[in-house]
Parts: structure tokens; C-alpha cells; sequence
């Protein structure tokens, strides 16, 4: 093996390998064969090269495309003759390759020949821009569990538009996939208030702006995250069904190896279309699975964008969740109190499960606690102004088919002054 300050051998751009991956434009195997050629870790061939180790693994995994300007720069910090790199349409191009892709680097390539003097477009985007977009989005996410939504959409919304000129700008930048990630996690949150504030219109739509981006992004867990997030709002928006189609396309994303909190996560949300349905068995073996993969031993810390693990606490909130929505309201009851038994939860995430375990109290007969627990949620919902537990409350109110009591009259004569307040 060469030393790690060796030069190539003086055949090294003759070998056959290197030969096919120079006649096909593929920068990826190139790069790989350098690499190798000098005994160097990843982390040294992106310092080789001036770029971070986290972009050069993308070009490597045929994640990230190039720019005439990082072809030229490139070949000329590794010596890569670039006269040598053509462009075979007949070249077969390898698993994961896209094709479409290796015509636009051949182009490039060609350009690059042609073009020596070719200044970098300037575009005010650094390896920096993603990470400080995203430390936004998690200032405002800390803000989220005391705030009021209302509060925290302008700033939401200004967020979004910010990231997405910056996304624009980033295109042509080889960090324009952290960029779209950055912007995915902003349109998300911006979703998130606006379901809080119960304006379904625009929080599908910011849901399907983060989508796009985590797309663009090229980051499949990403993806994954952001349209079961899409689907976990079109079931409580009562569309189980698209809900679940939505689940079926985030597991598609994920494939099959991945991480518990993940699996768990996703789990959940298809439990929670499931019983929507009316469909119990399915649930409950959704519900069987989320508690396997939070059992799993690697089951730590969670993968960006998940904030905090899936415990088992978060899968008993599910299970009660789902057992009201199939009217078990014993088996419910039990599951509330072992999700809140295990973890506290923030006052707008307590008041949406009291509402909850309301319905559970309520099937069971158990009027008086019933009552009360939605009168706790309704005050909740005024004091967050969260239309979203105001409807939940509403909701249960409507659902409630049983005698008349002083408790029922109170929750309405509160559910008015809500309304005359909001």
C-alpha cells in the first residue's frame, strides 16, 4: 500500500479501472480510486479537495451533483487530467448511477475544457448556511412547547420564505442538498403551527412544501419523516385513508433497514389510521411493532430530524390513542396511565391526550372525570389559543351522546366563551 504522501503511479491514469470510470465522466469511482491509490480516509480526500467530508461522501454515493466549477477545481487539486474525462452515452452506468446525471457532468466536463477562465458564481452560501438555517428552525421548536402557535408562525413563516431564496441561491453550490434539508425542516414546523392553529389549507401545504425540499434534498430518512408527518395530519384531519396511503410511500423511503426510532415512529402512525378505520387487528400489530423496535438495544440516540427517542411511553400513548378511536375504553385508560406514568409531557401535548382519555372516561360511563378532563384541555387551548385543542374539544363535546349533567352544561357554557374569545 502507497504511503499517504506518495504521488500516483506514473501509470495510474492508464489502469483499466480508472481508464472506464474517466471514459464514462464518473467522478464518484474516480475520486474512490485516488483515494485509495493514496491510502487516504475519506476525511483526507475531502480535505484534498477543500470541501467537507459530509459533501464529498455524497458525490461518492452518487448523491450530489457537480458544477463546472467544482469539476475544473477538483481535477486540478488531484491531478486528474481532465482532458482524460469523456463522455460515453453507450457506457453502461452502474447500480445507483443516474444516467441523466452523467449527461450533465459530460456537459459540464466539456464546458470546463473550453471555459479555463470561468470565474464561481458568488452566491453567499458556505458550508455554514444549512446549519444556521436549521438552528432556527430548533430555536423556534424549543419555543413551540410554551408558546402559543399564533405567536410563532410569522417568525414560521418569514423562516421559510428566508430558506427558500437561500435554497435558490444554493442550487448551483455543492451544498444545495444541506440547504433543502434545512428548508424541508422549516416548511415542517411551519406545517406543525399552522395544524395547531387548526388552518388545515396552509398547513398542507407548508407539509407539501417540506416534501419537495426533503426531495431535493436527497435524503431519504428525511423524506420519509416529512410525509408521514403529512400523514399523521391527513388522519387527524379525519382522511384515514389518505393517511395510510401516505404511511405506505414514508416506508418506501425508508426500506427496511432502519433506525428504531424510525420504525416506531412510523409504526404509530399507521396504527393511528388503522383504528381510525375501525380496523383493529392491524392496529394492534402496528402497535406490537413499535413496541419491538423501541426494545431494540440500538434503539439511542435518534437520527436528525427526530428531536428525542421513541420510548416505550411515547408507543403507551399511541396504544391509549388508539384505543379510544376503536372504543376500548378500559384498555385505553390503562394506556394513559402508563404514558403518563413514564414522562411529562408538554402542556399543548398533555391537553390534546386529556382530551383524549376525555373520550376513553366518557365510553366507560365515567361522565364526571370525563368532563373535567376536556375542561382542563379547553383551558389549555385558551390559554395557547390552540384552535387545534379548542376543535378537539368541540369534537368530543359533539360525540358525547349521554344524560345531561352539571358538568356537560359547564364544558358548554366554557366552550362559548371560547368561542366569543378566540
Amino acid at each position: 500500500m502507497p504511503r499517504r504522501d506518495s504521488a500516483l503511479p506514473p501509470d495510474f491514469w492508464e489502469r483499466d479501472g480508472i481508464t472506464e470510470a474517466l471514459a464514462t465522466c464518473d467522478l464518484a469511482r474516480v475520486l474512490e480510486h485516488v483515494r485509495l491509490a493514496r491510502a487516504w480516509s475519506q476525511g483526507e480526500l475531502a480535505r484534498a479537495v477543500g470541501y467537507s467530508q459530509s459533501w464529498v461522501s455524497r458525490v461518492v454515493n452518487r448523491q450530489q451533483s457537480l458544477t463546472v466549477d467544482q469539476v475544473r477545481e477538483i481535477a486540478g487539486r488531484l491531478g486528474i487530467p481532465i482532458h482524460l474525462l469523456r463522455f460515453a452515452d453507450s457506457a453502461e452506468p452502474e447500480r445507483g448511477a443516474d444516467p441523466t446525471r452523467r449527461r450533465e457532468f459530460g456537459k459540464a466536463v466539456a464546458a470546463a475544457t473550453l471555459t479555463p477562465g470561468a470565474a464561481p458564481q458568488r452566491t453567499g452560501v458556505d458550508e455554514g448556511t444549512a446549519p444556521t438555517l436549521r438552528a432556527i428552525t430548533g430555536g423556534q421548536r424549543r419555543l413551540d412547547g410554551a408558546s402559543p402557535s399564533r405567536d410563532l408562525a410569522g417568525g414560521a413563516v418569514a423562516h421559510v420564505e428566508l430558506t427558500g431564496r437561500t435554497l435558490a441561491r444554493a442550487r448551483p453550490t455543492p451544498f444545495a442538498s444541506d440547504v433543502a434539508a434545512a428548508a424541508s425542516e422549516a416548511a415542517g414546523f411551519a406545517g406543525w403551527l399552522h395544524a395547531d392553529m387548526d388552518d388545515a389549507g396552509s398547513a398542507r401545504g407548508y407539509y407539501r412544501t417540506a416534501v419537495r425540499n426533503a426531495r431535493l434534498a436527497r435524503n431519504p430518512l428525511l423524506g420519509a419523516y416529512m410525509v408521514g408527518s403529512l400523514a399523521a395530519f391527513e388522519t387527524e384531519t379525519e382522511d384515514a385513508a389518505a393517511g395510510l396511503a401516505l404511511v405506505g410511500e414514508a416506508a418506501r423511503l425508508l426500506g427496511s433497514d432502519t433506525h428504531p426510532t424510525a420504525a416506531a415512529w412510523l409504526a404509530c402512525t399507521r396504527a393511528m389510521a388503522y383504528a381510525t378505520l375501525g380496523d383493529a387487528p392491524a392496529a394492534d400489530a402496528e402497535i406490537a411493532a413499535a413496541e419491538r423496535a423501541v426494545a431494540r438495544s440500538d434503539n439511542t440516540e435518534p437520527p436528525w430530524p427526530w428531536v428525542f427517542p421513541f420510548t416505550e411511553a411515547k408507543v403507551a400513548g399511541y396504544r391509549a390513542l388508539t384505543g379510544v378511536r376503536l372504543h376500548r375504553p378500559h384498555e385505553a385508560r390503562a394506556a394513559f396511565a402508563e404514558a403518563f406514568g413514564r414522562a411529562r409531557p408538554t402542556a399543548k401535548n398533555g391537553a390534546a391526550l386529556m382530551v383524549e382519555l376525555a373520550g376513553a372516561h366518557a365510553d366507560a360511563g365515567d361522565v364526571d372525570e370525563a368532563f373535567s378532563l376536556a375542561a382542563q384541555s379547553l383551558r389549555i387551548g385558551v390559554r395557547f389559543r390552540s384552535d387545534r385543542l379548542i376543535s378537539r374539544v368541540r369534537r368530543f363535546r359533539r360525540a358525547y351522546r349521554g344524560p345531561g349533567a352539571r358538568c356537560v352544561t359547564e364544558l358548554d357554557e366554557q366552550l362559548a366563551s371560547a368561542a366569543l374569545t378566540a
